[in-house]
């Protein structure tokens, strides 16, 4: 997860910018400070929730505010995440929870980045330069729980014997001898530890698996822990899942990989044929059928490498297949043929961070391409730093639909960003309209697809203003570039005789100026004249404008693309209250409180 760096005051801001690319923080500002990625009002509450998320949480601040935010929450060191306390004049760096997983090495790159100290107490870092408990990248511990006695031995005076090749092992300050007392095995079988033997699985097999269409994931599920469990191997010792390419989107793949927490990657078909030499069961019927002549077999060995050795050739159940791969060392699973690939549609919003939903943040955050029109990606600057970028001018959408369809197509995980909300006139309908189309990169079908819902600028505009939106509502755009106007007109005498509050999209451009004026006059018909419309412009942006006329005043050369107009209906009403005037629609709760 993406640490957190907590901002108290306009100091600690400072020295938060100066942490967070360091580490790829986000910084979190307490109000009334302002400039962070994430605000907050109140510190215990805001400490307490990051840290029943999981959250790295890096507190610019006394060590004691953060002690006492999550004292009640300690309960087993071994789900705890990171916390740390950095001094506000940045010379002190202290690790309070988690220091064997990840506090300490946050620590250091911190204490690194502002040449500060690094007050780290845990032992075995200090005495070992490691944390038993928290191998590297890799490598799985498979009996945690025995760590602790063995590190307390080791400080005691107890030697160490390696079995098996763990590099990190032998280089670390671990004492070593050949007869020691302790043993560190590392080791991809399925072996059982102890207090005086610590068991670490190195990620160096891959599982190849085939299946036909919408087979049982409980199925592939058990036929791949059976298949480990005869050969003798540990599931932590699987790097990724990896299959063909057109079973991207197999629910029975993808559940296999999540079950065993790897990713899943994929190879094309003509990748696959080349393993055919190396392939212990080579198929005609599948060659037929996927252009291949092992599915299997054939992924584990194209993940694994050109210096892999099969341990287990195909196994079979009834609609699936299974196949285990070693290589000599341990596998990056992200080099590995291919991901998915995936989708996020993203509505950020009016622009505002403070209007930026959890979901659309998580999405730009795990996105490592984003497409965008260039004002849309300039609000979200902050958050898609070092990304790759793919910018489109105005009127191009569905060049950018098509362009992040594509890019996904291709195994990478991609942001298509939108203004307000990504399903209200923007582009999550234009992704289903060119999949429906066609004519995309092969995989397009096959991607995964998030849509993280955004504060529509109606919304905005209604929040800016009180409650227009209390009661019944609809929405129009009075755009004619992709909708007639005779469908547009008939839709407004219907919006204006059934009495709906009307938020109107695309109300003018330079081009058109008749519409929103139209418009006006079938509303005059309908509803009186000084039925409040609300004029936004530019809505959690700079230069924001919030004005409110009566609906016989409205006026075409005061709206321009950028502003959102909001008529009232016949009900609509405004109360002064708290210093100004607010613009309300009633639900109907007055029957309620007159009736006997």
């Amino acid at each position: 997860m993406r640490p957190a760096i907590l901002a108290l005051n306009e100091t600690g801001l400072a020295l938060a910018r100066r942490i967070a690319p360091a580490i790829g923080g986000e910084v979190h500002a307490r109000a009334p400070v302002t400039g962070g990625d994430v605000g907050f009002s109140e510190t215990i509450a805001h400490c307490r929730k990051l840290f029943d998320d999981g959250v790295p949480t890096i507190g610019i601040c006394a060590a004691g505010i953060l002690i006492r935010a999550i004292a009640p929450r300690l309960a087993d060191k071994r789900n705890e995440p990171p916390v740390l306390a950095v001094s506000e004049d940045g010379t002190s760096v202290v690790p309070l929870i988690g220091g064997h997983h990840g506090a300490n090495d946050l620590a250091r790159r911190i204490a690194g980045t502002l040449d500060a100290h690094a007050a780290i107490t845990t032992a075995g870092d200090l005495r070992f330069g490691i944390a038993l408990d928290q191998p590297p990248p890799g490598w799985t511990l498979a009996n945690p729980q025995d760590a602790k006695p063995v590190m307390a031995a080791l400080l005691a005076g107890s030697t160490a014997r390696i079995d098996g090749k763990a590099d990190w092992l032998v280089e670390s300050q671990v004492p070593q001898s050949a007869g020691g007392e302790i043993e560190l095995a590392a080791t991809v079988t399925a072996e059982q530890g102890s207090q005086t033997r610590l068991i670490y699985h190195p990620r160096r097999l891959i599982a190849g698996l085939g299946c036909e269409r919408d087979a049982d994931p409980a199925e592939i599920e058990a036929l791949l822990s059976e298949t480990l469990k005869e050969a003798g191997l540990s599931p932590d010792a699987i790097a990724c899942v990896a299959s063909i390419d057109v079973k991207a989107d197999e629910p029975a793949i993808l559940s296999a990989a999540e079950q065993l927490g790897v990713p899943a990657r994929f190879f094309s078909a003509g990748r696959l044929e080349q393993e055919t030499p190396r392939l212990a069961n080579p198929s005609d019927i599948v060659f037929r059928e996927v252009g291949c002549h092992g599915v299997a077999e054939g992924a584990a060995l194209a993940g694994a490498g050109p210096d892999c050795a099969l341990v287990v050739a195909k196994r079979k159940s009834r609609r699936a297949t299974c196949a285990i791969a070693e290589a000599p060392e341990i596998i990056d699973p992200m080099i590995v043929g291919r991901a998915r690939g995936a989708l996020a549609i993203v509505g950020i919003g009016p622009g505002t961070p403070d209007w930026l939903t959890p979901h659309a943040a998580g999405a730009l955050e795990r996105a490592d391409a984003i497409v965008g029109y260039d004002l849309y990606l300039d609000l979200v600057t902050d958050r898609i730093a070092g990304k790759e970028h793919f910018r489109a001018p105005l009127g191009a959408e569905e060049d950018r639909v098509r362009q992040a369809l594509n890019l996904a197509a291709a195994g990478r995980n991609v942001a298509l960003i939108s203004s307000g909300d990504a399903g209200i006139y923007a582009m999550a309908t234009l992704v289903f309209e060119c999949l429906d189309a066609g004519g995309l990169d092969d995989g397009a079908t096959r991607i995964a697809i998030d849509i993280a819902p955004g504060i529509s600028a109606m919304q905005a505009a209604a929040a800016r203003t009180g409650a227009p939106l209390g009661h019944d509502f609809c929405t129009i755009s009075l755009s004619d570039l992709l909708t007639p106007w005779q469908a547009i007109e008939k839709r407004l005498h219907a919006a204006a005789e059934g009495d709906f509050v009307i938020a109107f999209y695309n109300p003018v451009s330079k081009r058109r100026r008749t519409q929103l004026a139209a418009a006006r006059d079938i509303l005059l018909r309908h509803r009186p004249a000084d039925t409040p419309v609300i004029l936004a412009r530019n809505l959690g942006r700079d230069g924001e404008q919030v004005t409110t006329v009566a609906l016989d005043q409205l006026n075409v050369d005061d709206v321009d693309m950028l502003t959102l107009v909001l008529v009232g209906a016949s009900s609509t009403r405004q109360v002064r209250a708290a210093g100004r005037t607010w613009t309300y629609t009633p639900r109907g709760y007055e029957k309620k409180r007159t009736s006997p």
